[in-house]
């Protein structure tokens, strides 16, 4: 794997018992799936290979200890399968080629020696080891879906003008992609997540839903009958710190 892989240093130490990741564990499964992010924009693969590629990272390190395996070779699986789960096939020769040039920018293909079919036969290896941990449960409900269908309906209900004026489909979207980057995908329901990042948009424009005052519930539960003021404070808090981590993280 050293065609591809980073300095070790990335690594974190789990914390037995924890409720939640320590910080630098939380670090490192970030620069792992904004590599993820980063090889699936340049293999071309869609929004949802790519949410979903990041989701089977984060569950296989749900259930497998950080230093247990290569982390970007996990990745690198985790896109491979994801393409097939998505019905957007990838050849691992081009997953190879966009990691190597990831960390060796500028550098040419890896040529088709002993170490380009070792690492190509890692992928794979890595690929049914992962479908074995993760139980063949691979398939997920994205919350993409629902947040099409709320910013349609939210567009309705607001005036042109505040719609045109402010970017909220497209900061909403942002935020929706960026929370992969954590754990949130497994820790909340899809339709919760899409609500909770069109609040957080909503909000940081300063865009209030009209009538919002008179309703007999807030415009949120309209969407989400189950959802909690709560529940949206706790996702919130999470897309906050992996900011936060943005800013930290080079």
């Amino acid at each position: 794997m050293e065609a591809v892989r980073p300095d070790s240093s990335e690594r974190g130490t789990a914390a037995p018992g924890a409720e939640e990741r320590p910080a630098p564990e939380a670090r490192v499964h970030f620069r792992v799936t904004r590599f993820i992010m980063e090889a699936g924009v340049k293999l071309g693969m869609q929004s949802i290979p790519i949410a979903t590629a990041c989701t089977i990272y984060h569950k296989f390190f749900c259930e497998i200890n950080l230093d247990a395996y290569d982390l970007y070779l996990v990745a690198m699986s985790s896109i491979y399968l994801a393409g097939k789960v998505e019905e957007q096939h990838l050849r691992t020769r081009d997953i190879i080629n966009v990691s190597h040039r990831y960390f060796n920018p500028g550098s040419e293909p890896l040529e088709l020696d002993s170490r380009f079919w070792e690492l190509r036969d890692s992928i794979v290896q890595c690929e049914l080891l992962m479908l074995r941990v993760l139980r063949f449960q691979v398939s997920f409900q994205h919350p993409h879906k629902y947040l099409l269908h709320y910013l349609i309906s939210l567009k309705n209900w607001l005036n042109r003008y505040s719609w045109q004026r402010t970017p909220i489909s497209v900061t909403a979207w942002a935020l929706l992609r960026d929370s992969y980057h954590g754990g949130l995908c497994l820790r909340f329901q899809a339709q919760h997540l899409a609500v909770a990042v069109l609040y957080l948009a909503l909000q940081v424009y300063g865009v209030e839903v009209p009538a919002e005052g008179e309703a007999e519930k807030p415009w949120w539960q309209v969407f989400s009958d189950d959802l909690t003021k709560p529940i949206i404070d706790n996702i919130v808090s999470d897309l906050i710190q992996i900011y936060t981590m943005d800013t930290e993280i080079p």
